[in-house]
């Protein structure tokens, strides 16, 4: 695996995206933290999925690297209404309180990479597992210098 992406907030900063997705091997890495949005670089193994989830308040776009998947999205965790397969250069977007899931369905990890808008998680995070990204969840928050609604809504999980 090659070096991490070191978050330096909201400074500018440059990089081969493609190239820091396929190499990351982590669940999730948070890439860069602006102000607005943040980047975060995904590696889902053989089988497993990102976990189904809505964020209320928050838009995602999500754009795979390498591997193969089926993402499913809908207005309730019982009414996944959208079903399309993805593969390498397919995008996924998913609007502010949609439930959403992306499954690995192939015989490779899936790399992809996430910008939220707003912020979503804590700035230079890194979760090398889905186990440890969930056991985590109270303590990964937004930085207090990235601009959230005034009221933000929790996640809701499947």
């Amino acid at each position: 695996m090659a070096s991490r992406i070191k978050d330096i907030g909201p400074a500018p900063q440059s990089f081969d995206i493609e190239e820091a997705t396929k190499d990351n091997g982590d669940y999730r890495s948070v890439a860069w933290s602006g102000k607005y949005l943040q980047v975060t670089l995904m590696s889902i193994p053989v089988g497993g999925d990102i976990g189904l989830e809505a964020h209320p308040e928050t838009d995602q776009f999500l754009r795979l690297d390498a591997g193969q998947g089926k993402v499913q999205m809908g207005p309730s965790k019982d009414n996944l209404n959208f079903e399309k397969d993805v593969s390498d250069g397919w995008c996924v977007l998913v609007p502010a309180g949609t439930w959403h899931n992306v499954t690995n369905t192939g015989d490779v990890p899936m790399q992809l990479y996430a910008i939220y808008a707003p912020v979503h998680h804590a700035a230079g995070r890194v979760h090398e597992t889905q186990e440890a990204a969930e056991a985590d969840e109270p303590n990964d928050i937004p930085p207090e210098w990235s601009v959230q609604p005034d009221e933000q809504a929790e996640d809701k999980h499947g």
